[in-house]
């Protein structure tokens, strides 16, 4: 009877218990949520597969391209009109899956009195007929539409320090890595002044353009809001055109004037965005104190982006020279990507540019690091690279296309469109034409008419301009300029990149043109006679003020004498290099593999620099044709090398003997 009546007791407990978790209102709560869980992983699984489709297919479509051999639509012109029609068929498309909304007001009363809204939106209610409140938070996202829409079509937005963070990095990388260095520091001085000082005159004209028109028209957007769009839409991205160039070969000054603004202009115009929006504060208007902040802001910020990037370099080029991680490649190259993707961070993490810090640590990789990286790294570093870039600029066009249709932020604005699409010409036509007067006034030889209409053709937009645009959509003026942006990338890499081909053709551009047989613009007349020869030393001669900037030699002499011998196993070392006193220390800093290097490591495919420079390292040259004193020739600068010479180096040791 005992044992019946505390079975019949556990029974009833467990019915009780059974009762109590049914009717509690999670269970159904948590289904519910469940569900809507497993919804969000498949409206995010398939907006992420659209995206692999849309590239897909633009590989594929271009494949056909370049078998056909057509060249009047790039790979990134393709994505931007197949991100078009996906984006018209998702805004437009039947789709019943809507999102539920609840529509919150501030109680009255309410403590928050702040100009902006919250971060975060805690909401407590109950469920059901339950007493019991839970509390849920909802991060903020931005002033959004009055129309409802379905999920997919908000899906297919992403956040847009997404592109910031993870797509941009290993595009401004890749451009610095893959850098012609011979043809680019041959040009230096123009690319610097395009870059430099033409993108602030462009910013300059079209912010001034822009205000002055949107002011007649009665417009309400202030001087800032115009100057940041001229600062923005600056930046030039023309990978179209040099895509062609490559294709046709064109002259490699042109390519690399070209590359070279667009590179440094895109660092440049994130700096001076940078340094606009922290002038412009609240008030729109024009302050003394602050304009000159905002000139040190810039400065502080690009020099300091720059210092990230090129210790982060060096301090790369120092791992692999010391340690012995060519003997495990896969090690090796994930240092080497993993070093170069923290510049970035670091940059951003101290409040300045990653993206210029980015860029400098890619030319200093491929200057010094390059040198001490296994076979194979080399080989999986540049692929891994050019896979990178060229699957995240294919994806922020696509992206463009689609948002175009997607994006809740957009504001049509017709005036602004028109003037902004005027302002750009102008301000394009006043970076390019005066500026390559002012070079050829001591340029020897000057840049002809036919280049500098290639130059203006070639202010492409693109990827830095899109994703500075998408950062800030708060105000209409901040939407009006991302939907303009947008619509001037669109027209610029489609239209223009289209048109490459016929605008080389009508301006007698020569195409299939050897490295070494450049048109108008070889400043630098390759010397291949012998070391001995008189010819070879006198043309050296009659170049040598034509061959490199004051700053430039001696930048390539200390670099040469001292960098490169540091950072790299090439030689000559810094026991050839230092004084005798520095010989213990020297020794120190050589390593095993430098003092045994027996052959030329300047013909790396990356050191593609082959001309003589003035000044060097002298040793002491052991052919078996002659001994004569030469310089040590370093390709990367500009410095050049005439062949492989058999070199011994002999050096006094630390008790007296030879090494």
């Amino acid at each position: 009877m005992a044992g019946g009546g505390g079975g019949g007791l556990l029974a009833i407990s467990l019915v009780s218990f059974l009762s109590y978790v049914i009717a509690k209102p999670s269970a159904g709560t948590d289904i519910v949520l469940d569900e809507k869980a497993l919804t969000t992983h498949r409206i995010d699984s398939l907006n992420i597969l659209l995206y692999t489709f849309l590239l897909i297919l633009t590989v594929v479509t271009i494949w056909i391209f370049k078998y056909r051999r057509a060249r009047y639509l790039h790979e990134t012109g393709l994505a931007v009109i197949y991100g078009l029609i996906v984006g018209a068929i998702l805004r437009y498309s039947g789709d019943n899956t809507s999102l539920s909304h609840m529509r919150v007001v501030p109680s009255p009363g309410g403590t928050y009195k702040d100009i902006v809204p919250p971060d975060t939106l805690w909401l407590k209610y109950a469920y059901g007929n339950s007493s019991q409140n839970r509390t849920y938070a909802f991060t903020f996202k931005g002033e959004i539409p009055e129309t409802l829409e379905n999920e997919i079509v908000q899906k297919a937005t992403f956040d847009p320090e997404i592109f910031f963070n993870i797509l941009l990095p290993p595009i401004i990388f890749s451009a610095g890595y893959s850098l012609k260095r011979k043809h680019f520091f041959k040009n230096l001085g123009a690319i610097f002044t395009f870059a430099f000082l033409g993108t602030t005159i462009s910013t300059f004209v079209v912010g001034g353009l822009v205000y002055g028109f949107l002011y007649l028209l009665g417009s309400s957007m202030t001087f800032i809001d115009s100057l940041l769009f001229g600062a923005l839409i600056s930046a030039t991205d023309p990978v179209t055109i040099l895509a062609i160039f490559s294709d046709l070969h064109v002259d490699v000054n042109l390519y690399a004037l070209v590359f070279g603004e667009s590179v440094l202009n895109d660092a440049v115009a994130i700096v001076l965005t940078s340094a606009i929006e922290g002038y412009g504060g609240t008030s729109g208007g024009f302050e003394t104190s602050a304009f000159f902040m905002a000139i040190l802001n810039f400065l502080w910020s690009f020099g300091m982006s720059f210092f990230i990037g090129s210790v982060m370099g060096c301090l790369t080029a120092i791992l692999t020279k010391f340690t012995r991680l060519k003997d495990f490649p896969l090690l090796e190259a994930a240092l080497f990507v993993l070093m170069s993707y923290s510049t970035f961070l670091m940059a951003e993490a101290a409040d300045l540019t990653g993206i210029v810090a980015v860029l400098f640590c890619g030319i200093c990789q491929a200057h010094y690091t390059y040198n001490n990286l296994s076979t194979e790294s080399r080989l999986n570093t540049k692929a891994i690279f050019e896979l990178l870039n060229f699957l995240s600029e294919n994806f922020i066009f696509s992206y463009i296309g689609v948002s175009m249709f997607t994006f809740d932020h957009h504001k049509w604005d017709v005036g602004f469109i028109c003037v902004a699409f005027f302002a750009i010409i102008v301000g394009r036509f006043m970076n390019i034409y005066p500026l390559s007067c002012l070079l050829n006034i001591g340029r020897q030889p000057k840049i002809p008419v036919n280049f500098m209409n290639m130059l203006f053709f070639s202010g492409l937009r693109g990827a830095i301009a899109f994703a500075l645009a998408i950062r800030n959509t708060s105000s209409d003026a901040r939407k009006s300029i991302l939907t303009t942006t947008s619509l001037i990338v669109i027209v610029t890499v489609v239209l223009c990149g289209g048109l490459t081909t016929q605008v080389l053709s009508w301006l007698g551009i020569p195409v299939d043109v050897d490295d070494d047989e450049t048109h108008h613009l070889n400043q630098f007349q390759p010397i291949r006679n012998g070391p001995g020869s008189e010819e070879g030393v006198d043309s050296a001669t009659d170049s040598s003020k034509y061959e490199k900037a004051w700053l430039l030699r001696i930048w390539s002499q200390f670099d040469v004498r001292y960098m490169k011998p540091f950072l790299t196993n090439s030689r000559p070392t810094l026991l050839d290099t230092t004084p005798l006193c520095c010989a213990p220390l020297a020794r120190l800093l050589t390593t095993t593999e430098q003092l045994t290097q027996d052959r030329n490591p300047l013909n790396d495919d990356m050191l593609d620099d082959t001309l003589i420079g003035s000044g060097g390292v002298r040793t002491s040259i052991d052919s078996s044709r002659q001994n004569v004193t030469n310089p040590v020739y370093d390709g990367d600068l500009g410095l050049g090398s005439a062949g492989s010479v058999a070199t011994r180096v002999s050096v006094t040791g630390s008790r007296g003997q030879d090494l």
